[in-house]
């Protein structure tokens, strides 16, 4: 298993963990990991997840609350709807409230 692998699988642990109805980011998930500077790594991870279906990719939002990985769904509109059936308020694909719904890895997971 090469490093990059090694990280993924890391990524996809935590991304596992993320409770129904809540939302983590790139870089709180990097911070976790002790790869503070690696969001766009915890971003390549997600891109790559799909081919798993146990892992809740649409619960993984940029800093903002914004659906920036939307366009790795099966359709546009495929993020926002599985947020929003887990009760996330999204308008303009940004989370409404975003910190009501956010969830700190590092809180969480022992």
């Amino acid at each position: 298993m090469n490093n990059n692998n090694c990280f993924f699988e890391k990524v996809y642990c935590v991304v596992r963990k993320i409770p129904y109805g809540k939302v983590s980011t790139y870089g709180a998930i990097a911070n976790f990991l002790g790869s503070g500077k690696s969001a766009r790594a915890v971003g390549w991870a997600m891109n790559s997840s799909h081919k798993f279906k146990d892992i809740p990719a649409h619960r993984v939002v940029n800093r903002n609350g914004l659906l920036t990985g939307k366009h790795h769904f099966g359709g546009t509109n495929l993020m926002k709807q599985l947020l929003e059936n887990e009760g996330i308020i999204i308008e303009n694909d940004k989370i409404v409230d975003f910190n009501r719904y956010f969830w700190e890895p590092k809180l969480n997971i022992k």
